[in-house]
Parts: C-alpha cells; structure tokens; sequence
C-alpha cells in the first residue's frame, strides 16, 4: 500500500529533491548547510524503509519499484546539481560521471532482467557503495563554505571528492559484478531455449 510507512519514507525522498535543488540555488552557506541536512535525512530514510519493510512485513511490488527510482532520482539529481553549480573540485567530475553511468548500466541491466523474473541482489560491496556515495555527496554539498560556517578546520570539498572516488572504484567493481551476472542470465536462458539440433544427412549427387 502507498500509505505504508515503508513506502511514505521512499516517497519522501523523491519529494526532498525540489527542495534540495532550491537550497543549493541560494548559494548561500546557510542554504548549503540545510541542503547537507536534507540529504542526509534522505539518505537516513533509504536504510530506514527496508529495515522497516521487514521488520513489519511490509514488502511489495510498489516498495521494490518506487526504493531503486528514489535512489537513483536523488543521485542524479544531486551529481547535475553540483556539477552545474561548479560545486565539484579539481577531478571530482570524473568519479560522477563513473557513478552516473554504473546507475543507468544497472537500471538497464534491472529492466531487462525483471522481464525475465531474474532479480540482482544488492551485494555488500554494493551497500558500501551506497555508504561512500551518499557520505562523498554530502560532504561535497556541504562544501568549505559550510566548513568555515561550522569552524571545522577540515578541506571539506577536498575530502568529499576523496570519498567520491572511492565510490566510483567500487562501482566500477559493484557495475561490473551485476554486468557478468547479467550475461550469465542471458547465456542461460539462451542455452534453455537453444533448440536441440539434429544433423540432417547430406544428399547424394
């Protein structure tokens, strides 16, 4: 049901994204630090909606296909947001467009398999994934303006684009892992449904 908890948090983070883009558009270190804020409570609520799924019993179908769209639409969001904000560092645009392009891979891989009642767990390399992405673009919201807000004495940006690129390595090696998984499906199914062939003799002259 649309009105489970479970899935009122899932929705929650698609309708935090319109504000989250209007936070950072005020370019101020106040917006940015309540933008921080805000990504954080979304991030929080993507752990949140799964252990309460299943704490309550309250998996289905709309959960399993709003979780994934909520996540990626966040990302995504947030990945143009900063780069057409100039808000990346030095190098950081090259780690977003891997993370960018491994969600799309892994969305395309997800469709096709679901056509074919084939699902991909999330691995725990995966969910690590998960855990620098979302720290890394955090902190790259939050930026040295916020830093400097808070008197932390910390490279902000510097740090979040270290974390950025953490997580691009293990999307790459996650993105990876679901592309061998995804062939591995699709030679199955093709070797199942591979006609058993029968050599038909050559016909004399």
């Amino acid at each position: 049901m649309l009105t489970d908890l479970p899935n009122l948090l899932t929705l929650s983070r698609i309708l935090a994204i319109p504000v989250l883009v209007a936070l950072v558009a005020i370019r101020t270190p106040m917006g940015d630090l309540a933008a921080t804020l805000l990504f954080a409570a979304a991030g929080i609520t993507d752990w949140l909606d799964g252990h309460l799924a299943r704490a309550r019993h309250q998996h289905s179908d709309l959960g399993r296909m709003l979780d994934p769209i909520a996540d990626k639409l966040l990302v995504g969001a947030t990945l143009m947001l900063l780069a057409g904000q100039g808000r990346f560092p030095d190098g950081a645009l090259y780690p977003a467009i891997v993370i960018l392009l491994r969600e799309i891979l892994v969305s395309g891989l997800r469709e096709y398999l679901a056509g074919l009642r084939v699902g991909l767990p999330v691995t725990r390399l995966a969910k690590w994934k998960t855990g620098f992405q979302m720290g890394a673009l955090g902190t790259l919201l939050a930026g040295d303006d916020v830093g400097a807000l808070l008197h932390v004495p910390l490279p902000v940006a510097l740090i979040g684009e270290g974390m950025l690129w953490v997580a691009a390595v293990l999307t790459l090696i996650t993105g990876w892992d679901y592309l061998r998984a995804g062939i591995r499906h699709v030679q199955v199914r093709s070797n199942n449904h591979r006609a058993p062939g029968r050599e038909v003799p050559e016909s004399g002259p």
